[in-house]
């Protein structure tokens, strides 16, 4: 099994490009279920999530090819991925393939709005929290689909098609908002959403359905109305630049007193990140293309809730903890949205940090140093923390069970090696 091995102490300089995001290019995969004619993904991230996917739309029929890159070619551009799916030759997603990755229990929503029927497992993904699927199925009921629970499977079906409907979500959820808007893009007249997810990656799928001939307003904003039509056609669309990765090498970056330029990156999707980060006395100079961070080698402490977009984002949370463990004072860090994502800090703790814990609030309190140490992954954001907490840390650190890391980041080690980390994965 693979691991990754980091030397502490060396400072970030120079470029990192920022790949197409993970929490985008998910959907898009799966919105390509809709229609019979191709549809053409740039910019999609080289990630373990993303072959997964591409073999669950094949279970269910879709051609998918992957372009080759060119002789000359950035080697961390996006790649173009076609996806057809000309004829749905199976609706049933199976617990062996949904059960690795969450986001795939999504094709729910296609498969019910194009074939009229699917029986998908309930799904896995990282052990965060209980994520129920619960908003999924009453947005589809409401729809006009029938729903049942057989052996661990969601069983739909909406004889004579999907209608439109309103939908109010009691709680936002990401997810559910993706099920609903694809479903309510093929159903027969008006649909109204209410308390939609408002993150870019939802407006990005959004953007994506109207290029296929969806009739969607309000994107963008908590209230999205659609307008269902008969078909949707093929298109062509360019995946998002990750906003997480991209804060992710600004907490690296900041972590060392560096100074890197993130290419790619899209700073309209980072509001509610940047002047936490500017709070905390790292320069950051938003120019076109993308973003330089620069540290100063002094880290102030803060003080942040997460909450849904446009607020400071889960997602990011056990980055910013790990930064904060060379706070020059005491910093707080409350976890509205999910109930189990601390499980970083315990690791953490295993390099020398200083982090008490009351219920859903963490009190994170600067360390002098951090020293490095075998350190164990436990789901995707939380790996990545412990990669910025050893980039500070005096000696060697070893992270175990990248494949965490392998979901979510692409090449993280070479674009870090690039500019000057000690890193490497060894095999065995």
């Amino acid at each position: 099994m693979d691991r990754i091995l980091i030397r502490g102490g060396n400072v970030l300089r120079g470029d990192i490009h920022i790949s197409g995001a993970k929490n985008a290019a998910l959907p898009l995969m799966i919105a390509a279920l809709l229609t019979d004619e191709t549809l053409t993904l740039t910019n999609m991230p080289r990630l373990a999530d993303v072959s997964l996917l591409r073999k669950i739309l094949r279970n269910h029929g879709a051609d998918t090819t992957l372009a080759g890159k060119r002789a000359g070619a950035n080697p961390f551009a996006g790649d173009t991925v076609r996806i057809h799916a000309g004829e749905i030759a199976d609706t049933t997603a199976p617990y062996e393939l949904v059960s690795r990755m969450r986001a795939s229990f999504w094709v729910l929503g296609p498969l019910l709005a194009r074939c009229h029927q699917a029986r998908v497992s309930l799904p896995g993904g990282c052990a965060i929290g209980t994520r129920p699927v619960d908003f999924y199925l009453k947005a589809l009921k409401d729809l006009g689909a029938d729903i049942g629970v057989e052996a661990g499977y969601v069983v739909a079906r909406a004889k004579g098609g999907l209608h439109g409907a309103r939908i109010v979500f009691p709680k936002v959820s990401v997810g559910a908002t993706h099920v609903a808007l694809m479903a309510a893009t093929l159903a027969r007249g008006e649909t109204l959403i209410e308390n939609a997810a408002r993150e870019p990656e939802v407006t990005d799928v959004a953007h994506c359905l109207v290029k296929m001939g969806a009739k969607i307003s309000g994107i963008g904003s908590s209230t999205l109305r659609i307008q269902g039509v008969e078909r949707l056609r093929g298109a062509t669309h360019p995946v998002l630049a990750d906003r997480i990765e991209t804060g992710t090498y600004a907490m690296a970056a900041a972590m060392t007193g560096g100074d890197v330029r993130l290419t790619g990156a899209r700073c309209d999707t980072l509001d509610a990140v940047l002047p936490v980060m500017e709070e905390a006395g790292v320069s950051i100079t938003r120019e076109e293309g993308g973003l330089r961070v620069r540290g100063n080698g002094v880290i102030h402490p803060v003080s942040v809730e997460t909450q849904p977009y446009p607020g400071f984002p889960t997602d990011l949370q056990a980055q910013l903890m790990a930064l904060m463990t060379r706070a020059d004072g005491v910093s707080t860090i409350r976890e509205t949205i999910f109930e189990n994502r601390f499980m970083h800090v315990q690791e953490l703790a295993r390099l020398g940090a200083d982090i008490r814990l009351n219920g859903d609030t963490a009190l994170v309190h600067g360390v002098d140093h951090l020293t490095g140490a075998p350190v164990m992954a436990t789901d995707l954001r939380a790996s990545v923390s412990l990669v910025i907490a050893a980039l500070a840390a005096e000696g060697e650190t070893e992270l175990n069970r990248v494949y965490h890391l392998d979901r979510g980041f692409e090449a993280l080690e070479k674009k870090l090696a690039a500019v000057g980390a000690d890193i490497e994965r060894v095999s065995g």
